[in-house]
């Protein structure tokens, strides 16, 4: 009995390490004016950033591993939709002084988290967060309706050093997006029914022009569309392994 407690014990530690080691070979490293900001892809839209010394997490969810990850000072949340907001995540990766931002809809799930809305910004120790809209154009579940409606739900894009990162949460090429200035690194989702097929991410993204674009959010969708119609545009692709095995 020991030893199947023994041998199941190293397996998880085997498979927190691997999960652990994965992380590390994904992570990106951009130089700011106050110091290197490490940006770590997790699962689908869940990421790890590191700077200054703090912690954030973007949309924390299950299948990611957070077992021995740092755990957070600030988690920013998108919407309600179970990829994206999992109280279970949250509560693992919490310490005391640990802050959420989130959207009104998620506030009324998760009343400790502090609300954020389309167009506010936030100054956070020594980043700036602005909160922009995400939404469906044209695709939901049924006629009249869409799967993430205009004004619930946020995308972020964080400053810090002079470095703007944009994350697109779940969204089509809204106007709002189209419209974004001086993004630096930009974060886009890419799939189908929930958001859009890389064609239209990568037209939204020729509009706002970010300096490196890197697909999140992308299951079941081809990349390879994404990186040929940016290709001679000035805009660096990073492809990222967001589903590792």
């Amino acid at each position: 009995m020991f030893c199947m407690k023994l041998r199941t014990l190293i397996a998880l530690l085997c498979l927190t390490l691997c999960a652990s080691l994965f992380a590390l070979a994904q992570m990106q490293t951009f130089p700011t004016s106050a110091g290197d900001v490490k940006v770590t892809p997790l699962v689908h839209a869940s990421v790890l950033i590191q700077a200054g010394g703090k912690t954030i997490y973007v949309d924390p969810a299950k299948p990611a591993k957070l077992a021995g990850l740092p755990k957070a000072d600030l988690i920013l949340i998108s919407h309600i939709h179970g990829d994206h907001f999992d109280p279970e995540s949250i509560a693992a990766i919490s310490q005391p002084t640990t802050e959420v931002f989130a959207p009104a809809s998620v506030v009324a799930k998760f009343p400790s988290a502090k609300p954020i809305s389309n167009d506010q910004t936030r100054q956070w120790n020594q980043w700036t967060i602005e909160a922009v809209p995400a939404y469906n154009l044209t695709r939901g579940p049924a006629p009249g309706q869409l799967y993430h409606p205009k004004g619930r739900d946020n995308g972020y894009v964080l400053t810090y050093g002079g470095q703007r990162f944009y994350f697109s949460a779940d969204t089509e090429g809204v106007p709002e997006m189209r419209a974004l200035k001086n993004i630096d690194v930009a974060f886009i989702c890419m799939n189908l029914p929930y958001t859009m097929p890389p064609e239209e991410a990568a037209d939204a993204v020729r509009a706002f022009h970010p300096r490196i674009a890197i697909p999140y959010h992308y299951r079941g969708s081809d990349l390879a569309i994404f990186q040929k119609r940016l290709a001679g545009s000035g805009i660096e692709v990073r492809l990222l392994d967001w589903y590792p095995k």
